[in-house]
């Protein structure tokens, strides 16, 4: 049997280990300014067993977050219902701790007064909870910084920390947002091994673990089965079964097969452009520089591409973390320099005339891309042109944006395309006065 057709078994098979988390129909919906709702989650029926490591993957904005904060209690859900261990959740429960990204350690307390500090609601005996504590420090592998402080500490010392103070509890179900994305390749790889040795030697005090992640690769390496998100709102566009025997190998085909599944999903799924009121629907531009854009061109145009690649391959090679590449491959796709479709970028050729030209005919070029492929480009140009003073603020742009997107969502479209504008030199934006004005000799 073929990985994918054994994932796709693993995925409507689900072992007869017992759920821990139910959602059952769950939406998060926020307030936009305008007062209607602006849907974040949409009808995601999930549920986490014992004995797992469940992972969820998803673009940037794709609510895995907001997700992860409903299954820890900490997010009450707009619709639909989350149990745990059967019983409808009302707040934070017993038996849920979380690992975050940015470590979150007190910086005036020792390493052994870190992770204590997680047993103080328990009502244990204070022999007990040194006891307990130290047994954790030493099970993460920090036996012997007990008295040191977070300031004296590696950032992947201060994560196994993290880690220390979520087990040192006893937890039924670990959640662990982006819990590697801090550190850098080798600490970072370092530390999932040794995770999954304590895994699979069952020497971690827990049931099951929902990872949050970014990193395909990483979720490919550590997981039983892979949620992947979409966005705008966030569904569940698949799920994949993960059968590898641990230790996973990289460089294995199935591992390959399982990653290049992965990134297709992802790519099937690409954002919509943002556009004018007078066009429809708002959707977030793609937060990439135009330097990232033309860096991603030139490589793809390079010998050893020539002109094509695998997704997965461009991510080792240039060295980006899948929601640093898409970004940039989803821009140029927008702006026609590229076609994405299942995992594959190819330069179409104005992408290729783009990686040959020199300064001013990629500007030109990029100005009449800028105009056909995205509408809200065309909207400032056509506003600042039918103004007597040829000037807009930027609250206009944004006021019509804020209707349809959340402010951060908001703040990465203005954002790129006031970057992209001046790059093409189809209008200037001056911050001080957070002023749109036209060119005095646009190209």
């Amino acid at each position: 049997m073929s990985v994918q057709a054994t994932a796709a078994t693993n995925a409507v098979l689900s072992p007869s280990s017992k759920p821990i988390i139910d959602l059952r129909g769950v939406c998060k919906s926020y307030q936009k300014p305008s007062g209607e709702p602006l849907p974040v989650l949409e009808e995601i029926n999930v549920s986490i067993r014992e004995d797992e490591i469940l992972g969820l993957l998803g673009r940037s904005g794709s609510g895995k977050s907001t997700m992860l904060r409903t299954i820890g209690g900490l997010i009450t859900p707009s619709a639909g219902e989350v149990l745990y261990r059967g019983e409808p959740m009302s707040g934070p429960p017993e038996g849920i701790s979380i690992v975050f990204q940015t470590f979150a350690l007190f910086p005036w307390l020792t390493v052994l007064e870190n992770v204590e500090i997680a047993l103080d609601a328990l009502a244990i005996p204070r022999d007990e909870v040194r006891q307990r504590a130290l047994a954790a420090i030493d099970l993460i592998g920090l036996d012997g910084f007990q008295s040191a402080y977070p300031r004296e500490l590696s950032g992947g010392m201060r994560q196994r920390v993290g880690f220390a103070r979520a087990i040192v509890i006893e937890p039924t179900l670990l959640l662990m947002d982006e819990p590697f994305s801090a550190l850098d390749v080798l600490t970072a790889e370092l530390l999932r091994t040794d995770l999954i040795e304590l895994w699979q030697d069952e020497k971690l005090p827990i049931k099951s673990v929902l990872l949050v992640t970014h990193n395909i690769e990483e979720a490919v390496l550590m997981c039983d089965r892979v949620m992947v998100l979409s966005s705008n709102p966030g569904r569940i566009a698949a799920e994949i079964g993960n059968p590898l025997p641990h230790p996973r190998n990289r460089q294995d085909p199935d591992f390959i097969e399982i990653v290049d599944q992965i990134y297709s999903i992802l790519t099937k799924h690409k954002p919509e452009p943002a556009q004018s009121r007078l066009h429809g629907a708002i959707h977030p531009l793609p937060d990439a520089t135009v330097n990232s854009m033309a860096g991603l061109i030139e490589a793809l145009a390079a010998p050893s591409y020539q002109g094509e690649a695998e997704l997965a391959d461009l991510s080792g090679a240039l060295r980006f973390e899948i929601n640093d590449l898409l970004p940039i491959a989803d821009a140029l796709n927008l702006l026609q320099f590229a076609e994405l479709k299942d995992g594959t970028l190819r330069l179409t050729p104005a992408g290729r005339q783009f990686a040959e030209g020199g300064t001013d005919e990629r500007k030109r070029l990029f100005n009449r891309h800028l105009l056909q492929c995205v509408p809200l480009a065309a909207h400032i140009a056509n506003v600042l042109n039918t103004r007597g003073k040829h000037r807009a603020p930027r609250g206009r742009f944004q006021y019509e944006l804020e209707d349809h997107l959340s402010r951060d969502e908001c703040e990465a479209t203005l954002r790129a395309i006031i970057a992209w504008g001046r790059y093409a030199e189809l209008f200037a934006y001056d911050d001080k006065t957070k002023t749109f004005s036209t060119r005095a000799n646009p190209l």
